[in-house]
């Protein structure tokens, strides 16, 4: 099948890494539209309206008449304007998907999102983590991927000794416990434990992604659930700690075919300040274990959580339609 997804703007840089994904594998064809640029992280593109020309549009047209498949990211929907065209006048004979990414407006009334969809008939729903099916229980949760065979995605020669380098890039601060990891950070080095935080912010992904990769551990958030910041640290072999619920835990150890059980995922767990400051004590005063624990976290990544795996079920979610 064609599929063109449609977004205001790529949620972190995922719409066009699963069309990359879905077309290596070669079941399906994908494309991504895009309107808008926000950040500074430099995502790769596809058809972004702002920049296509004559041609461009003529290209844009086709697939919107041809797709059989209208896949809308995050607030997108029929009524988003692409330049001249309104995907609303391209519907007829083809299967709409809505994908949500946590968005805040979705966040803080999921309900809106659900009555509207029902009043469409629109069934075919996604969420991109667990947590947001308790929001939209009749969804399908939809793994994020990583390309994990990226160079950038892969472990780096590293020395494992101290001080022992933290990496926190968080796109929204006040989402991403910045604050507590700071505050905790600070009260670490005071009382003489050998750490350096390198806060990643407002800058390219390439460069992000380098940054990352010469740290020993990745700190993601302590929300519940699980970022696409997590998928990478764990892809470049990185100690990743963040602060996974039961539930979460639970949806995440059933896709990737483990125990639900705290030990049998790649996560280090820390729901609250004290529990990060113990998870960072520890993994500083023994480098041998921040080291096998960034082992077992690609190991993940490679056997669990590959992009073949996360592009499979997205095509099969769509070969259902």
């Amino acid at each position: 099948m064609n599929i063109l997804m449609i977004a205001v703007n790529d949620p972190a840089g995922t719409g066009i890494g699963f069309c990359r994904a879905v077309n290596r594998l070669g079941r399906h064809h994908c494309r991504i539209v895009t309107l808008e640029t926000r950040y500074t992280h430099s995502w790769p593109k596809d058809l972004h309206v702002p920049d296509l020309d004559v041609a461009g549009l003529d290209e844009l047209e086709r697939l919107l008449k041809a797709s059989d498949v209208l896949h809308f990211h995050m607030t997108a929907d029929e009524n988003l304007r692409l330049g001249p065209f309104l995907p609303a006048d391209y519907l007829a004979g083809k299967a709409i998907v809505h994908h949500e990414h946590g968005h805040h407006d979705f966040r803080s009334d999921p309900q809106r999102f659900r009555t509207k969809y029902r009043a469409l008939g629109r069934r075919n729903l996604l969420v991109s983590t667990p947590d947001l099916k308790r929001m939209m229980p009749e969804a399908r949760w939809q793994p994020n991927l990583v390309h994990q065979d990226e160079p950038l995605l892969r472990p780096a020669a590293r020395a494992w000794s101290g001080p022992l380098l933290v990496a926190h890039s968080p796109t929204r601060k006040d989402l991403k416990n910045t604050d507590e990891l700071l505050a905790v950070a600070l009260k670490l080095r005071e009382a003489g434990l050998d750490l350096a935080l390198d806060l990643i912010d407002n800058v390219p992904h390439q460069e992000c992604l380098t940054r990352k990769r010469a740290a020993h551990v990745l700190f993601d958030h302590m929300q519940g659930y699980y970022g696409v910041s997590s998928l990478e640290g764990l892809s470049q072999g990185l100690a990743v700690i963040a602060g996974l619920d039961d539930w979460n835990r639970a949806h995440v150890a059933e896709f990737a075919g483990v125990p639900d059980a705290p030990e049998s995922l790649p996560w280090l767990l820390a729901r609250s300040p004290e529990e990060l400051a113990a998870r960072l004590r520890e993994l500083a005063g023994d480098m041998a274990f921040c080291r096998a624990r960034g082992e077992a976290s690609r190991r993940f990544i490679e056997e669990c959580w590959s992009e073949e795996k996360v592009a499979g079920r997205l095509c099969d979610f769509w070969d259902g339609l």
